[in-house]
């Protein structure tokens, strides 16, 4: 068991960024480079291990020996805190919306992972899922489960934003579009602090909406950027076969396997502004994926109930 912050930070690998050949997608003068934070570790892969370490560092800093967190059935977060707390020794709550789910366990594979790997889970209503960020809410949380540190449905915080600043480094300075998929916008906040006056960050919405703007403009007074919800597909987790054969397409042509939910999304949106002349010619397109592939068995069987195609991991 591993029971220190550095120890956690040592399983970190060394992140490589992948020339994308564009020419079975699109025609253009463009480069695209994918950061392949999917490949940081093998639970804890991407945005989400960018957002719990300062977290997992805090709470290990104030003595709190439960991390507490929330998410849906499918929820990579939880899959990620349940693997990280268990890294580096911390017990881990989940609170999970949708009582029904506590029967449902067995035949989820990212809540059979998460209880595999020590985690609590604790399910709630979809009505009371909605107050997870009121303070009664949080205080009758503590009464019956304990103390914990808390971390966000997402896990964006300013220490999560502190941590995914670091995706970019210098050797991004020369590039002109960051692209990311957006959940909470934890994520492309950190990117636009990050970012270059020069350089524009294009979020893509995995959810109806843009509304992650306004959790943005906490975190950064930037200007640089801007979200799009035109590739998000209906709404969060919702697919189909366009998209399928996009991402199985996207594996075949590059050897990268894309998550359904966030970077299958914007690969898709990526490729379609590349289409529409979105970008400048000649432009560098600095792309992240934020990881999320434990997401695609659950998907599959959700695909397979509908009689659509599975998608290739």
């Amino acid at each position: 068991m591993i029971e220190d912050i550095h120890s956690f930070l040592d399983l970190e690998k060394p992140v490589n960024t992948q020339k994308i050949d564009l020419s079975p997608f699109v025609k253009t003068n463009c480069e695209l480079y994918l950061l392949r934070e999917d490949e940081i570790h093998p639970f804890v892969s991407g945005n989400k291990f960018r957002k719990l370490k300062y977290n997992i560092s805090q709470a290990l800093s104030e003595g709190v020996d439960t991390l507490l967190t929330f998410g849906g059935a499918y929820s990579n977060h939880i899959a990620a805190v349940a693997a990280a707390g268990k890294l580096v020794g911390l017990k881990t709550i989940g609170v999970i919306r949708g009582e029904e789910l506590s029967e449902k366990i067995s035949e989820n594979p990212t809540l059979s992972f998460a209880k595999k790997e020590g985690m609590k889970l604790h399910f709630i209503t979809r009505d009371n899922f909605k107050l997870k960020e009121t303070a009664a809410f949080l205080a009758a949380l503590r009464q019956k489960l304990g103390a914990f540190y808390l971390i966000p449905e997402g896990g964006t915080n300013a220490l999560a934003v502190k941590g995914c600043e670091e995706i970019l480094t210098s050797q991004n300075e020369v590039i002109d579009y960051i692209c990311a998929p957006v959940g909470t916008g934890g994520t492309i906040a950190g990117l636009i602090e990050a970012s270059k006056a020069n350089q524009k960050v294009v979020g893509f919405s995995a959810l109806k909406g843009t509304f992650q703007t306004t959790e943005v403009k906490k975190y950064t007074s930037k200007t640089n950027f801007t979200i799009l919800d035109d590739y998000c597909f209906g709404g969060y987790a919702k697919i189909d076969l366009k998209l399928i054969r996009f991402i199985n397409r996207f594996k075949e042509e590059t050897g990268i396997p894309l998550d359904p939910i966030y970077t299958g999304k914007m690969m898709y949106g990526i490729v379609d502004l590349l289409k529409n002349g979105y970008f400048k010619e000649n432009s560098r397109i600095f792309a992240i994926h934020t990881g999320g592939l434990q997401g695609i068995l659950g998907m599959n069987q959700r695909l397979h109930k509908k009689n659509l195609p599975q998608i290739k991991v």
